[in-house]
């Protein structure tokens, strides 16, 4: 018979047991804290600029989502503070259900720069870097974004690498292209990578598959290749996922401080902390109805009624209907409109 002694030993024993067990998950968080904090000081970050970022009037950011560009610059010797960038890509993430929205903007968009004029989007960031970019974006999409994410296509490599590659299904049309810009990229990165023999569903490796996001010279252009872009970014977002635990902190550890950023460490940790939880829900080129055509020997891409385009891009990014675009939106609007319909004459 168990007395009332032996009852208190044993809930004193439990008890002690229950406190070495705290005591050892307090730290394995504290050391992987501190590790982590210690990566995170590791990242190149600048926000010296961040008071340059501008909107247009009464754009407010909604509480429950949270956006930022992620860059991808085109640089010859990999820097990360200038270069035209051939990728611009919202994301949105609403913090409640978790979903993850993309919306690549066309290099060549036709767009005003803020105490340029009107020119290619790509342009911005290599003129005056993440300020002039974001608020680029801000003021032509009536958006209201601060944080960026800068790579280069030397990270995308090694990222894909340390993943042991990503499936891609790649057409007959695209492998000729493909193959040229695997030659480009092993010269850049001083690599030997042999080139895809044939087409079709395979597993391929990081220098293989962002020549797969580079190309642009089949049907289709430059809408064609931010599509090709997402769809790698889908991939690698999909197989991290699925990382264990040690392969991840590692992955964490390793590219991390291979980025150009203005999110804080916080900001970090916090994206980080509901990283398995976010699915991307849908992805989309930006303009929605565009026209393509050559002013002054160049290519730009014309949002057809810039208005309209932006309506649909709120309703898409935060599900607003019947949203009403700003003075500044209009106005931008009927100056594209005027110079694609000259042109088209």
């Amino acid at each position: 018979m168990t007395t009332r002694k032996d009852k208190k030993k044993i809930l004193q024993i439990i008890l002690i047991i229950i406190a070495i067990i705290l005591l050892i998950f307090a730290g394995v968080f504290a050391w992987g804290y501190n590790k982590l904090k210690k990566t995170l000081n590791k990242i190149p970050k600048d926000s010296s600029r961040d008071q340059e970022i501008i909107t247009n009037e009464d754009i407010v950011a909604i509480d429950v989502y949270k956006s930022f560009v992620i860059f991808g610059v085109d640089t010859r010797d990999n820097s990360l503070k200038r270069g035209n960038t051939d990728t611009i890509i919202v994301v949105n993430i609403n913090d409640k259900t978790k979903d993850v929205k993309m919306a690549s903007i066309y290099r060549d968009t036709y767009a005003y720069i803020p105490d340029i004029g009107y020119d290619k989007i790509n342009s911005a960031y290599a003129r005056e870097g993440y300020p002039l970019a974001l608020s680029t974006i801000n003021l032509n999409y009536d958006l209201d974004i601060k944080k960026y994410l800068t790579v280069n296509f030397k990270v995308l490599v090694e990222v894909i690498d340390f993943l042991d590659g990503i499936t891609l299904d790649i057409k007959e049309n695209e492998l000729k292209h493909l193959n040229g810009y695997i030659y480009e990229l092993n010269k850049i990165n001083k690599t030997n990578v042999s080139p895809l023999k044939s087409a079709g569903k395979q597993n391929v490796n990081g220098t293989q598959a962002t020549a797969y996001a580079r190309i642009r010279y089949t049907s289709g252009g430059d809408f064609k290749r931010t599509e090709r872009q997402r769809i790698v970014i889908e991939k690698i977002f999909q197989k991290t996922k699925k990382l264990s635990f040690k392969k991840l902190n590692t992955m964490v550890d390793t590219f991390l401080p291979m980025v150009y950023t203005n999110f804080g460490n916080t900001d970090i940790m916090n994206l980080l902390k509901s990283f398995f939880s976010y699915k991307i829900a849908d992805e989309t080129g930006f303009p929605f109805e565009k026209d393509t055509n050559n002013y002054n020997k160049e290519s730009y891409v014309y949002p057809i009624d810039l208005q309209e385009n932006v309506k649909k891009l709120h309703l898409f990014l935060y599900n607003e209907e019947n949203y009403i675009p700003s003075k500044n939106v209009k106005e931008y609007s009927a100056y594209i409109e005027d110079t694609r319909k000259k042109i088209k004459k």
